[in-house]
């Protein structure tokens, strides 16, 4: 017997999902998260998970795990103490930025601090021009004080960026020679391996950040493989990263920055598959938690991806999932603004004290306490009958706070922060669809997390998307995600040149470097070089232009070729193309995939009568209660068909289908929700 488990770690829970390889049995398990180390939490959790099957440690063929340690590190400002050496002249890029500024009016607006104060950057006498050759040498016995210095000022880490690295990586290289022969112990971040791309403040950030929380995932990932060894775990451990791939141990240690988004992209990739094995591919995940929502586009099975996410004002440049994210939750605090509106979020009562519904000493309203006034939520069978929900206490705060002020019944103030938070999830999607191009009426939406099944149907409404698919373990889709996660790294290089003036062998020069580098990733993670599969791609732009679109390119394409894509890219992002205007080559890309094993899951429905009874539940469109048939979605068979309204009910979340809508059960055990005309 084979199993495979991903184990996710969340800010309160961490969710686990193992597969039987051979019948495709599922088992799921959720323990508290142990923040202080979250590796403690994944132990237990394995324990708790394969106990109860009689499974061996041993048995374990695969184990993903998703972590935010790193994220953590930097929203909590506890990464290492860093020091920088850089070319002279550009000690100060951290401060100088790009000159933008987040409110165009607030001339008084505080910069975000560097995570590397001034007094930890040395300059060194160095500098490349922009076509690679050497201006001034590098002084390398003042780069080898600099280190001695900054070691002496008690850092752990060090980020080494000169300019112009990406196109001459030598005296970068000779830095870190030096620091690995007489300063073996400092974590070592070099922006030429980190990112050798152009743009300096963009690649200075990302290699700072980079070593930043290097030493913090280093020792994290220590104690995690200790704790799987001495469980008898046979698999090597894979971690999650922002593209929605996996990687060694070894090399997430060397590159932990790419980990930074890697929150919601398990989610996205564990949508990607169960919508891609039911016929959609075309679809929009919808992640609503307690305290934000996540929104993603995938197009023909693939996850759309972007290549740079600020933290603290600072950006971070690694291949992401691309994710929308709005403070929109179960959590979320309903108030009323100066100008007598009501609002709901950004702010959230987050889960301790939680709601006021939770009985915790939460006073304020919430999302979750006016679904629970409105009778979308059983307070007696919240997380499956784990935790009683007080509704008198959730209609108490909406009265007080929000329907008296306003003058307004408790049920109609409850159905206001609904239809609020449903529009702002709807104006996520818009701005990840219509915004970018995409209708969405041609997708189908696969919601998930602890509160997106109970407003996804409302949503889906609103935008004129058709359908919506409700997975079977909603609330742990990133543990399943985690299953089915490829083995993945980019490999970048920036070569700057005119489209026009570039030969075929040049491309092909460029591209073996990338491929060269890629067989020595797959080495040092000891990974099969010949199973690897490579996507090229290439960021052009017009001549003069500040931004670039990413074509995709096969390995014989002509400069010609690349012209006549990339215009027709501009024409499908914009609008309009300009044939006549000359086309650079800016950044060239390499996606690098070791494809795993996909394991089939089965539905397994319970025996017995899914009808848990009935309950009055308040819907907009039947201005008033009306009494709605609640399931038990474990029973559910495929082939289950029922007309709304009816309410769904599961350990992990609620599923709700309004009036005039239907749901049913597909070969695969997803909830099909077909939205109608509405």
């Amino acid at each position: 017997m084979a199993w495979r488990v991903g184990v996710d770690v969340g800010g309160t829970f961490t969710d686990l999902a193992a597969i039987d390889e051979a019948g495709g049995a599922v088992r799921l398990e959720k323990v508290p998260t142990t923040p202080a180390d979250q590796s403690a939490a994944v132990a237990a959790g394995l324990e708790t998970l394969l106990r109860p099957e009689g499974v061996s440690p041993a048995a374990v063929t695969y184990l993903g795990h998703g972590t935010t340690v790193c994220i953590n590190a930097v929203l909590e400002r506890k990464g290492a103490r860093t020091g920088l050496v850089t070319s002279q002249g550009m000690r100060d890029l951290l401060e100088l930025r790009r000159q933008i500024r987040d409110d165009l009016y607030d001339l008084q607006a505080d910069k975000p601090e560097p995570v590397v104060p001034r007094d930890l950057r040395r300059e060194v006498p160095e500098r490349t021009r922009a076509d690679g050759r050497v201006a001034t040498a590098l002084d390398l016995e003042a780069a080898r004080a600099a280190v001695a210095a900054l070691v002496g000022e008690g850092v752990g880490a060090l980020a080494v960026c000169f300019l112009h690295s990406y196109v001459n990586p030598l005296p970068e290289q000779a830095v870190a020679e030096l620091v690995r022969r007489e300063f073996p112990d400092l974590y070592l971040s070099v922006s030429s391996d980190v990112l050798p791309e152009f743009r300096e403040f963009e690649r200075l950030s990302t290699t700072v950040m980079n070593a930043y929380v290097g030493p913090v995932m280093a020792r994290y990932l220590g104690r995690f493989e200790e704790r799987v060894a001495a469980l008898g775990v046979g698999a090597r451990p894979l971690i999650l990263q922002s593209n929605g791939g996996v990687a060694t141990v070894s090399q997430v240690r060397e590159r932990p920055v790419y980990t930074m988004a890697s929150g919601p992209s398990a989610g996205v990739t564990g949508a990607a598959y169960l919508a891609g094995r039911a016929g959609h591919v075309r679809v929009i995940t919808f992640d609503m938690g307690g305290t934000s929502t996540d929104v993603s586009v995938v197009e023909q099975g693939t996850p759309m991806t972007a290549t740079e996410k600020a933290y603290h004002g600072y950006p971070v440049k690694a291949a992401m999932v691309d994710v929308d994210s709005i403070g929109a939750g179960g959590g979320s605090l309903a108030w009323i603004d100066r100008g007598g509106f009501l609002r709901v979020g950004p702010q959230s009562a987050g889960a301790d004290p939680g709601p006021a519904g939770y009985a915790r000493g939460g006073e304020s309203p919430t999302v979750t306490d006016a679904n629970l006034v409105l009778g979308r939520l059983d307070p007696d069978y919240f997380l499956g009958g784990a935790m009683r929900l007080d509704r008198d206490r959730a209609t108490q705060a909406i009265e007080r706070d929000l329907a008296r002020p306003l003058g307004l019944s408790v049920t109609d103030a409850a159905l206001g922060v609904v239809k609020i938070v449903d529009a702002s999830m709807a104006a996520a999607i818009r701005l990840a669809t219509v915004e970018r191009g995409r209708d969405p009426r041609q997708f189908t939406l696969v919601a998930f997390g602890g509160a997106g099944p109970m407003h996804a149907a409302a949503v889906a409404r609103l935008l004129g998307i058709p359908r919506v698919l409700v997975p079977p373990s909603p609330g742990v889709l990133c543990a399943l995600g985690l299953l089915v996660a490829d083995v993945r790294t980019e490999l970048s290089r920036t070569a700057l040149r005119r489209t026009d003036r570039t030969t075929p062998t040049e491309l092909a020069a460029i591209f073996a470097d990338l491929e060269s580098r890629a067989s020595d990733w797959a080495r040092r993670g000891g990974l099969p070089g010949e199973q690897i599969i490579l996507s090229r791609s290439i960021e052009m732009r017009y001549a003069r232009q500040n931004h670039e679109l990413a074509v995709e390119v096969g390995p014989r394409l002509t400069p010609a070729d690349l012209a006549r894509r990339f215009h027709r890219a501009h024409r499908r992002a914009f609008g309009y193309a300009s044939p006549e205007e000359p086309t650079e080559l800016v950044t060239f890309r390499l996606a690098v995939t070791l494809p795993v094993a996909r394991p089939a899951i089965a539905a397994s429905p319970e025996p017995g009568d899914p009808r848990r009874g009935s309950r009055p539940v308040y819907f907009e469109s039947t201005t008033g209660f009306v009494e709605a048939p609640v399931l038990e979605r474990v029973r559910l068979a495929p082939g289950f068909l029922l007309a709304g309204p009816a309410v769904i009910e599961q350990m992990d979340c609620t599923t709700v289908i309004e009036p005039g809508q239907t749901v049913s059960v597909d070969g695969h055990g997803n909830l099909v929700i077909a939205i109608g005309a509405g």
